[in-house]
């Protein structure tokens, strides 16, 4: 057998990120990554089941699939699994009123989260958004509050574009959790809980025997396991880890 059939033997599903995996974002839309759209096309007619991961917080769930499919991919919203309806979820079973620093693209998805007399923070890549006035709104949120609950969506240092190397979350995140001694909740890439909704959304749990096991892998792997040489990006960082 070969080593690439060896190792990926039993693989039932694949987790793949999108931004840096699918496609470069950027202006008009960015461009999709050289073989990705067939390689895409190829997993959803092979026998493994496929789920989009995403940290992407400057869109919606719907304007980010109705980009990929313009650039050609056969993606539909609830194949997607992104921080900002997780973080949605959150607070309304925690009772949680939040300030948003979040990006304006993305703000429809909390429509329906009661953002008056806020009782916590959540940050997310909020791009020209990130002005010293509202990092300090945000500060001076959690700062009142006697217990403050800073919930950020991904924890990302940087990103491409195709116009260059852009700032993500994280370093921001890092500012509010120097500045009040705090810790944030982080929701989607790389928390545990992130990768469970998205496995149960397609059927597998995270730990199985091996024969059955869950590969996240990147497109590279992709290609190892369908042998396509289309695709050549880097794995992703994570793994998921299965018990025999």
């Amino acid at each position: 057998m070969a080593p690439w059939a060896e190792r990926l033997a039993g693989v039932r599903g694949v987790l793949l990120d999108i931004s840096g995996v699918l496609y470069d974002s950027g202006a008009g839309g960015g461009t999709a990554i050289a073989g990705s759209v067939e390689a895409v096309a190829r997993l959803k007619g092979s026998r493994l089941k496929v789920r989009f991961c995403t940290n992407e917080s400057q869109k919606s769930r719907a304007e980010l699939v109705g980009q990929l499919r313009r650039l050609g991919f056969d993606i539909s919203e609830r194949e997607v699994t992104a921080p900002a309806p997780a973080a949605c979820q959150i607070l309304k079973e925690r009772g949680l009123r939040p300030y948003l620093l979040i990006h304006d693209g993305v703000r429809s998805e909390f429509d329906q989260i009661d953002t008056s007399n806020p009782n916590c923070v959540v940050i997310a890549d909020a791009g020209e958004s990130f002005s010293y006035q509202n990092m300090n709104n945000a500060f001076q949120v959690l700062m009142e509050l006697e217990n403050p609950v800073l919930i950020s969506l991904g924890k990302g240092r940087y990103y491409k574009e195709t116009s260059g190397l852009m700032l993500d979350v994280g370093p921001y995140m890092k500012a509010l959790e120097y500045a009040c001694g705090i810790k944030a909740e982080v929701v989607g890439k790389p928390s545990p809980e992130f990768f469970k909704s998205a496995l149960q959304a397609i059927g597998v749990e995270a730990h199985q025997e091996p024969s059955s096991k869950m590969a996240l892998e990147s497109l590279a792997a992709v290609d190892m396991v369908l042998n396509w040489s289309a695709v050549n990006v880097h794995h992703g960082p994570h793994s998921l880890k299965t018990t025999p």
